[in-house]
């Protein structure tokens, strides 16, 4: 039978349904509908899709055997290369990565062979049948590392130092491991199960994982340069923006970083299962168009607003959220207010947020970053209702975590300076990758920069390489 030139359809939560619980909204192929999808794969030669992979999977050979139902030795494939597969089968923009290189999409009316969820589905079926994927570890280097963070690139760079024969220590300063994926991802895009499933494995490498453990405060990082050969610091970029705009200390105005960590980590929408305080407003503004601020509007939703509105200050085409997920928003009836900026919060005698101040906007030129530069338009002032507003619009780094690092260098934003290809820094022997060094990005593109930093720090204490010399 011939192949379709569409995707298989993976069956989803009704939106109905989904807006009243967090339970995850694909529900993931089927064996049959992954063999299906498979067969869309044309096994190309060049294999294009890998080089859109920040780990370079070698996509065509796991399709392959998903093609042949040896959903093992596909699992087994994956993890040569990934550590974290049911995690970026999940969140990983493949649409703009792998999927954009693939060559079936690019036959007229064809869509990309589904690779991200093939992925899931491999994962998948190797937890659901307990197999256990013997993946080769080398011999006792008999030297240790430090990484500071488990989030994707520490994770990422533990599990392959692990692999290589080092002993690997992660020092994660909140209570569970996961940095980003469990306290910035929703439950209903990434199920904190999946992550702990992912951790476990990492763990099973025999990567220790010190909890409770922050860096500059519980372990001095004198301590740390001289009791390991080698640290790599991964701790993302966690601490919020605000615009600072008339208003923002009104009740009512939070970050999308402490309302998702409540929502996610603290787990506030099981309460009262947990006692977690959180905002659960009826008239709901987000600001920002990124997959922060659709997880925010979401969330909020889920957590019983009888309305969600995000404001963007560019058009839908611009929005770097990903495709999925804007879709899904507006299937479960969350509004958007394009080329919107707020300029005002408008509170009560209470000191309670009642209102946005916004002004609406025109594209100009392209800024530096390649999208057209929003321009306020004269006159164009109104008032949106609101009693919860959500700061959507980026993060930065902590700049007191980095200043325990006598002498390392950052850039002018605040973000570690480091080799692109090896993630050295200006002090001896310590590394650093993902969002801390290139500012808010993917999860796959931090687990590259964990990947490709595990490969030099190897060749670093092997003697190999040393770029202090």
């Amino acid at each position: 039978m011939k192949p379709s030139p569409k995707k298989t359809p993976m069956r989803e939560q009704d939106p109905k349904e989904r807006i009243r619980n967090f339970f995850e909204v694909p529900y993931g192929y089927s064996e049959e509908e992954a063999v299906a999808e498979a067969n869309r794969c044309l096994q190309c030669p060049a294999k294009p899709c890998v080089s859109g992979c920040p780990v370079g999977i070698d996509i065509p050979a796991f399709i392959r055997k998903v093609r042949e139902r040896n959903f093992e030795e596909a699992a087994k494939i994956l993890k040569q290369y990934n550590n974290l597969p049911a995690i970026c089968g999940r969140v990983c923009p493949q649409e703009t990565q792998c999927e954009a290189r693939c060559v079936v999409g690019k036959i007229p009316n064809s869509e990309p062979v589904a690779i991200g969820r093939l992925e899931r589905f491999v994962a998948d079926w190797e937890a659901e049948h307990a197999v256990q994927t013997k993946i080769e570890i080398a011999p006792a280097k008999h030297k240790k590392v430090a990484v500071v963070g488990s989030g994707p690139a520490g994770l990422t760079v533990a599990a392959d130092l692990a692999r290589k024969g080092y002993e690997v220590h992660i020092f994660e300063t909140l209570h569970k491991a996961g940095g980003v994926l469990v306290y910035g991802i929703p439950e209903f895009r990434l199920p904190k199960s999946i992550v702990e499933r992912e951790v476990n494995y990492v763990k099973s490498l025999s990567v220790q994982i010190f909890l409770n453990m922050p860096v500059g405060r519980a372990i001095p990082v004198k301590d740390l340069l001289a009791e390991y050969d080698a640290v790599f610091i991964g701790v993302g970029a966690g601490t919020p923006k605000f615009m600072g705009i008339e208003g923002t200390n009104l009740n009512g105005v939070y970050s999308a970083n402490e309302f998702l960590t409540r929502v996610n980590l603290m787990k506030a929408y099981l309460f009262p299962e947990y006692d977690t305080p959180v905002r659960r407003g009826k008239k709901v503004i987000v600001v920002g168009g990124g997959n922060v601020a659709m997880d925010a509007a979401r969330s909020a939703l889920r957590l019983g607003a009888e309305s969600v509105t995000v404001v963007y200050r560019r058009t839908e085409e611009e929005m770097p959220a990903r495709r999925e997920e804007y879709i899904h928003a507006v299937e479960e009836g969350i509004k958007f207010y394009w080329l919107t900026q707020p300029i005002r919060y408008v509170g009560n005698e209470k000191g309670e947020l009642v209102g946005v101040e916004c002004i609406s906007m025109m594209l100009g030129e392209p800024d530096e970053s390649g999208r057209r530069r929003p321009i306020p338009i004269e006159d164009s002032r109104f008032i949106l209702e609101a009693d919860t507003v959500i700061e959507a619009i980026g993060t930065e780094a902590n700049r007191f975590l980095l200043s325990q690092f006598d002498g390392l260098k950052l850039n002018r934003y605040g973000y570690i300076v480091a080799d692109e290809n090896t993630g050295a820094t200006s002090l001896r022997k310590v590394f650093a990758g993902g969002d801390i060094v290139t500012g808010a990005a993917t999860v796959i593109e931090a687990m590259g920069a964990g990947k490709k930093s595990a490969e030099w720090i190897d060749r670093f204490l092997s003697g190999e390489y040393d770029p202090w010399k």
